[in-house]
């Protein structure tokens, strides 16, 4: 070989290795910039709370019994989240063991898993299609998309991130055992994406995606002609002085250098049916997912029938492909909760399927020439599938959330349709890096923008009533955030006018009732609270709840009647429990009374105002050994009024 081509090919594999380097620096670098303000984010009181902040399992951390209920298919956790998703169980329970409340290393992790997505997306598309910008576009529009804002900002949603994480693992093992079939390769592909269906079962349509994949871009559906050959570009062009100087030598070289192209290969039945079989153990597991997420979501999460009915279901659906395309083109107006319509408009629904169906046939009808549309567009239909509302879980009528895999099928038909498009534009190539860099800093912008929103609750609710109309839920969640302020009128005010757009909403009246409570007026507190437990007779927190009034009226029996209902209803309540012992020593019942702080210690470790009532009524019965021990327990977790007072009268020197 000349020395002057084994120079140029040295040269050509020095920048097959280090473009894609920066490429993984500049999208990590990019991602953080997008998302830099997650710093000053904090909880937010739309599950936050059931994920983290009250959830006595995760704030225990990793043991035995809090990794039992991750696992268990009937646990109080499954029940809390209408979900089986031990994974993300066990990652939340880690991150507390680490952080413990600080929101902050919440939102890093759920960060650093966007990152490495994003970053394993371009590897495994470069790996598969060889195309370096194309793959290299796709993952910045996954990285800095403002639709994506919500998976990656809203600590609850731990399990889109998490999920997708294992769905980059088991695409990039699954092309590697492609590319070198065995057992042990096919068992990494199970691994990962058993892991992922356990972090969030959405990852039920990944089966079908290899499918695609295998279509486009590996090419396993068909015999590829081997006698079609033509030139290729090999070096790229001559930019420098010294290069320039040498463009005789390379192109001489280039014009001897010639390679096989792919002809349009011959699709076999016999090619594509061991495909299928391959598939077969992926489609299992999806299928037992399937059946543990309806089970899940039966305990609360999965709206019957007579609440949506089917047919407003399936043309909310057809709206709904159409309304994401929209949001992904132009992003606006973005909020954590869209309120399902009551009416449905009759030719919204026939032009979304009109323009469904001619997108599809248009896709096919190209589908030789340009591949990859096919491959593209099927990814969005068939990954919305689980999440396009046919089964109703909660009452969103879209979520933003529920695009952070389908999108990718658009951003593929992007990346690649565009430049073939402009393939006869003059001055192409300046054209797509403008067009491309002009994308991607509005974008970035944008999702700067989204991520600011989530600072606390009453920023993202406040946003949120300014971009929707009648959101009851939206309402409801401020009025949380202003009672957790200590500002009870204005949290009533905001509950009222949820109830007022939606009459029988349960949890605005418990919630109204606990902020009664908050004001002392329990009369009218247990009104609503028998009005909440009227509209959703299985609410442990309006039992809890009213207890708590009827303990301020002095009811102490009634109340601790309340108190065991919540209790035969979640019996992990560790409120409750620590609720019923203060009804307790209201009787003079102290016995009873400290088993029942006991049990709440027992459930929620970090149950300061447990260890509180515990130690206090430990000192007054005369045990001083527990009563500070308690007391400095108390302490410890930030309330040191009790062991001051003992230690005034010198009772835990």
């Amino acid at each position: 070989m000349p020395a002057s081509q084994g120079m140029l090919i040295s040269e050509t594999t020095q920048h097959k290795i280090l473009n894609p380097v920066l490429i993984c620096l500049a999208l990590a670098i990019l991602t953080i910039i997008a998302f830099w303000s997650l710093k000053d984010c904090g909880f937010i009181n739309f599950d936050d709370s059931v994920y983290v902040y009250e959830n006595a399992y995760v704030q225990s951390g990793l043991n035995w019994n809090s990794i039992g209920q991750a696992f268990s298919f009937s646990s109080e956790l499954a029940e809390l989240s209408c979900h089986w998703h031990p994974v993300t169980w066990l990652s939340l329970m880690l991150d507390y063991q680490i952080f413990g409340l600080n929101p902050f290393g919440y939102h890093l992790v759920n960060l650093l898993f966007h990152i490495i997505s994003t970053i394993l997306l371009f590897l495994i598309l470069h790996r598969m299609t060889k195309k370096l910008w194309p793959s290299a576009f796709v993952a910045a529009l996954f990285a800095i998309h403002p639709l994506h804002v919500e998976s990656v900002a809203w600590i609850a949603e731990r399990k889109d991130v998490l999920s997708t994480f294992f769905w980059m693992l088991t695409m990039g093992a699954y092309s590697y055992y492609v590319e070198h079939p065995g057992l042990r390769r096919y068992f990494l592909v199970l691994l990962f994406f058993a892991l992922g269906l356990m972090a969030k079962p959405m990852l039920v349509t990944l089966p079908f995606v290899l499918l695609l994949l295998d279509y486009w871009p590996l090419q396993r559906f068909g015999e590829i002609k081997p006698d079609h050959k033509v030139q290729t570009e090999v070096f790229k062009p001559v930019t420098s002085d010294k290069q320039k100087k040498k463009s005789k030598t390379k192109q001489a070289i280039k014009e001897t250098l010639e390679v096989k192209k792919p002809a349009d290969p011959e699709y076999k039945w016999s090619l594509i049916y061991p495909l299928l079989w391959e598939k077969v153990p992926l489609f299992i597991l999806a299928i037992l997912s399937s059946i543990v997420t309806y089970v899940a979501a039966q305990s609360g999460g999965l709206k019957s029938i007579e609440a949506f009915p089917l047919g407003v279901r399936i043309g909310n659906a057809f709206i709904s492909y159409i309304a994401y395309i929209g949001k992904m083109i132009w992003p606006s107006n973005l909020a954590v909760f869209y309120p399902y319509p009551t009416l449905l408009v009759p030719w919204q629904v026939l032009g979304s399927v009109l323009l469904l169906i001619a997108i599809t046939v248009a896709v096919f009808r190209m589908v030789k020439r340009s591949p990859y549309l096919a491959t593209g567009w099927l990814w969005y239909i068939g990954t919305l599938v689980p999440v396009i509302g046919i089964v109703q879980a909660g009452s969103q009528a879209i979520a933003d959330r529920y695009t952070y895999i389908p999108l990718i099928g658009l951003f593929i038909m992007v990346a690649w349709g565009v430049p073939d498009l402009l393939k006869k534009w003059n001055h192409r190539k300046e054209i797509l890096l403008t067009s491309s860099a002009l994308s991607i800093l509005c974008l970035s912008i944008i999702t700067w923008t989204q991520v600011g929103y989530w600072q606390d609750s009453i920023t993202l609710f406040n946003h949120i009533l300014k971009v929707t109309d009648n959101n009851w839920l939206a309402y409801n969640s401020r009025g949380v955030a202003y009672k957790d302020l200590g500002n009870y009128k204005q949290a009533i005010e905001d509950y009222g006018r949820a109830i007022e757009i939606k009459p029988g909403y349960a949890d605005a009246y418990n919630n109204r009732g606990l902020a009664y409570n908050g004001l002392g007026n329990y009369s009218q507190a247990i009104e609503d609270l028998n009005r909440a437990i009227e509209f959703k007779p299985r609410n442990a927190e309006a039992y809890n709840n009213r207890g708590i009034a009827f303990k301020g009226l002095g009811n102490y029996r009634q109340a601790i009647e309340d108190y065991g209902r919540a209790i035969e209803i979640r019996p992990g309540y560790a409120d409750a429990y620590n609720n019923r012992g203060n009804a307790y020593n209201g009787l003079g019942n102290y016995r009873q009374a400290i088993e029942d702080y006991g049990k709440a210690i027992e459930i929620k470790p970090g149950h300061v105002a447990a260890y509180n009532n515990r130690g206090y009524f430990s000192l007054k019965q005369g045990d001083n050994i527990s009563g500070c021990r308690d007391a400095r327990k108390a302490c410890e977790l930030g309330n040191c009024k009790l062991l001051e007072a003992a230690n005034t009268r010198g009772l835990c020197r």
